[in-house]
């Protein structure tokens, strides 16, 4: 017996962005997916006008975390649904404890790249996040996480070390080189959170993908990211905390304090310089662990701030991001994942902040 039910149908009319330089009229969302062409079923389509993106990226955020450990599925959910609210319809969740799988069977909540957990050696890293394992185990857990994340491993680089007082490397050169090795032979990338100088090198040259926050970033190093094209997620936004935890600290890790200071006082210079040398910037936010989600909006105009043109910090969350986490934009037959707004973004990214339609997997939502 056939299946003679219409299809569902969603009409967006405006300006389309489909890149950076490709804007159509129009298109439409026929049972969840892209079409240019005027399908069957569009006399009774519901509408939408205005100026469309593909959903946003958050490169780096963490689902299923807060500042305790992982989280009941009811959190993980409103944490989802701020994201969805602000227009980040593709998150790459950047180490969580939590199962989240549940959330890739609902088409109301954002598709979700997922690194697994953070791996971190033991102290060395905020409580009941990470696996926190010795250097000799690193390739083992690496290989754990590879098959069980989303084509992503997260490594801590660096973290305060208590016995020096300051920010220090956590792996030898050795061992997170045949870790990278490892994750790649298992089809998966990896990056690593850093926030000071001395790691960034061993990790480059040791093949790793991304860097998370890399605050350490100098011009010696500059040049190295650049040639080797390792991307960089900032998350300004969380490091614009950086002087409240300076000051927390001081008491106890004053050297820590007065490094975590000067990261924060060069960021904009640092983003900057790596964006002039060709360095891939993308848009994370870090939401999960001591901040809110839904911040998409702010981060880009943190790159903005920094320096960053914004068409390229624009870029940075829709069209780049998306080409970078192998997903696709508004391309014919792609799921129709993407936000309205009433103005043009390209013009003021800060229009990014009021989203007028939020559209998931072709239908409109909240």
């Amino acid at each position: 017996m056939s299946d003679h039910r219409a299809p569902r149908v969603l009409h967006v009319k405006g300006r389309v962005l489909v890149g950076p330089d490709e804007v159509r009229d129009e298109l439409w969302a026929v049972d969840g997916r892209i079409a240019y062409e005027r399908p069957a079923g569009a006399d009774g389509a519901v509408t939408v006008t205005g100026w469309a993106l593909p959903g946003l990226v958050d490169a780096h955020c963490h689902v299923g975390l807060d500042l305790h450990g992982a989280v009941d599925a009811a959190t993980s959910e409103k944490q989802a649904v701020d994201d969805r609210e602000a227009g980040a319809l593709l998150l790459r969740d950047a180490g969580s404890p939590a199962d989240t799988r549940w959330i890739d069977d609902r088409e109301d909540l954002p598709k979700i790249i997922r690194a697994g957990r953070h791996i971190a050696r033991p102290r060395r890293y905020t409580r009941n996040y990470a696996h926190e394992i010795e250097p000799d185990d690193l390739v083992a857990y690496v290989a754990r996480e590879a098959r069980r994340g989303d084509g992503w491993v997260k490594l801590v680089g660096d973290w305060i070390d208590r016995e020096v007082g300051d920010l220090t490397a956590c792996w030898p050169r050795g061992v997170v080189g045949a870790a990278i090795d490892e994750a790649h032979r298992l089809g998966a990338r990896v990056t690593a959170h850093c926030f000071a100088e001395d790691s960034l090198r061993d990790l480059v040259e040791a093949g790793i993908d991304c860097v998370e926050h890399a605050t350490g970033l100098t011009e010696d190093t500059i040049p190295l990211f650049a040639e080797r094209g390792v991307a960089i997620v900032p998350t300004l936004v969380n490091i614009a905390t950086f002087p409240s935890l300076a000051e927390g600290g001081e008491a106890k890790y004053p050297r820590w304090s007065a490094h975590m200071r000067r990261l924060h006082a060069r960021r904009y210079d640092t983003v900057r310089a790596a964006y002039d040398a060709g360095v891939p910037v993308f848009v994370g936010t870090d939401a999960g662990g001591a901040l809110a989600h839904g911040l998409v909006a702010d981060e880009v105009a943190e790159l903005v701030k920094a320096g960053i043109p914004a068409l390229d910090a624009l870029s940075a969350t829709t069209w780049g991001a998306r080409e970078w986490l192998g997903r696709p934009g508004l391309e014919e037959g792609a799921p129709a994942d993407l936000v309205v707004y009433d103005e043009d973004p390209r013009a003021d990214v800060r229009v990014l902040a009021g989203p007028r339609r939020v559209v998931l997997n072709g239908r409109v939502i909240g």
